[in-house]
């Protein structure tokens, strides 16, 4: 048994007993070099980021490790998407994602990320049957996951749906253009409003989102101009991925940005890591130095005991009966 283990609370709190433990939580209060504490980012400032024509920053976050380092380097918003159902659990579409899913992992994000603002992805079919059963899986993403706010796929279809949200004071963020959860009915991850039909019932879907309380709108894969346009006459933000630099904030998924994800990319994909490089030769080195037995090291990275114990414990074994294996 290791001696952490029967350890009194005091006792473990002491610096020199918490080498016991190999894996263990962050001290998060005591992060070295870390950015000077910020405030509490509120939907209020989101608005003011907008208005002040500062672009506000988004990126998706689905455990405690990539919460910590939004929460870290400043990012308004932290979006716990429905991707993670493709870059975290190795499905083949975000449909296959169950509400139980979304919140495990907003939780973790929820632990993790104190300061941006938390938005949650309500997950395919969680809020197509009824308002009713939609304000419960949305009560369940805010009061189990700690979401602050949950983001839904649709048009003017769904205003009902956000009306049904906010006016029980849940606050809902839109998403229209390219809807990954239908991209079967799309025939394909494809661009939206390439025609001037198209793009009319785009620029008509943010309106009725916006008019049903919606207090921000992600614009997905459509062409930077109608989302530069759309922009403009909204009042609330809109926060583009693949939609150009004219909207009020942009948004990446993580293994996108960070260079994890080794998949298809699509074109609005900008790599600002190779995360993923990295980490697959550390993988290389770690198998390579453990099968040369040059990891680890008996003096550098292992544990001494006192010469006096050592012969004492070979005298003990000497006498304690040996068993063939």
């Amino acid at each position: 048994m290791q001696r952490c283990a029967i350890l009194s609370t005091s006792q473990f709190l002491r610096p020199r007993m918490t080498r016991c433990m190999s894996v263990r939580p962050e001290l998060v209060s005591h992060i070295p070099n870390s950015p000077p504490a910020l405030k509490k980012v509120t939907i209020q400032r989101i608005y003011s980021l907008r208005a002040k024509r500062i672009p506000i920053t988004t990126l998706t976050a689905y455990d405690f490790p990539t919460a910590r380092l939004c929460e870290q380097n400043h990012v308004d918003i932290c979006l716990v998407g429905d991707s993670l159902a493709q870059v975290c659990l190795g499905y083949d579409t975000t449909t296959k994602l169950t509400l139980d899913e979304m919140i495990h992992h907003c939780k973790a994000v929820a632990r993790g990320a104190k300061t941006p603002f938390l938005v949650a992805d309500m997950p395919f079919g969680t809020y197509l049957s009824s308002p009713s059963e939609t304000v419960r899986n949305a009560v369940r993403l805010i009061q189990e996951g700690g979401a602050e706010a949950v983001k839904l796929e649709g048009g003017i279809e769904i205003a009902p749906t956000v009306k049904a949200l906010t006016s029980v004071g849940i606050p809902v963020m839109a998403h229209i253009g390219l809807l990954p959860q239908r991209h079967v009915a799309l025939s394909g991850y494809r661009i939206q409003g390439k025609d001037a039909r198209s793009a009319l019932s785009i620029l008509q879907a943010a309106q009725a989102l916006q008019e049903a309380g919606a207090w921000g709108i992600v614009l997905e894969a459509i062409p930077h101009a109608l989302a530069t346009h759309i922009t403009e006459s909204l009042e609330v933000p809109s926060i583009g991925i693949g939609a150009g630099p004219g909207c009020s904030g942009q948004v990446l998924v993580w293994d996108d940005a960070m260079g994890v994800w080794a998949g298809h990319q699509a074109k609005f994909v900008r790599k600002f890591a190779e995360l993923g490089l990295r980490a697959a030769e550390g993988v290389r080195a770690y198998v390579e130095a453990v099968r040369e037995r040059k990891f680890p090291d008996a003096k550098t990275e292992g544990y001494e005991m006192p010469q006096e114990e050592w012969q004492e414990y070979l005298r003990l074994s000497e006498n304690y009966p040996q068993r063939h294996l």
